[in-house]
C-alpha cells in the first residue's frame, strides 16, 4: 500500500514537473482546453519525457441563448 502511494505521488509530481516547464501555468486566461491539457499532462506525467505531447484542442461549450 506505501509504495503503491509514493509511487503515484512521484509520477503526478513529475507530471507537473512536465506541466511547469511547458508553462501551462502561466498566464491568466484560464479555459476549458487549458485546464484539460494541464490535467491530461499531470496524469500522463512520465509519458511525457516519452515524446507524447498530450493536448486538448477543443472543448465544446453551450452557447448563450439570445
Amino acid at each position: 500500500m506505501r509504495l503503491g502511494t509514493i509511487i503515484i505521488v512521484v509520477w503526478l509530481v513529475i507530471g507537473g514537473l512536465a506541466a511547469a516547464q511547458r508553462n501551462y501555468f502561466s498566464g491568466s486566461t484560464a479555459n476549458c482546453a487549458k485546464v484539460g491539457t494541464i490535467a491530461i499532462t499531470v496524469v500522463a506525467g512520465p509519458l511525457n519525457y516519452a515524446g507524447v505531447n498530450p493536448k486538448i484542442h477543443d472543448c465544446p461549450t453551450p452557447k448563450p441563448s439570445r
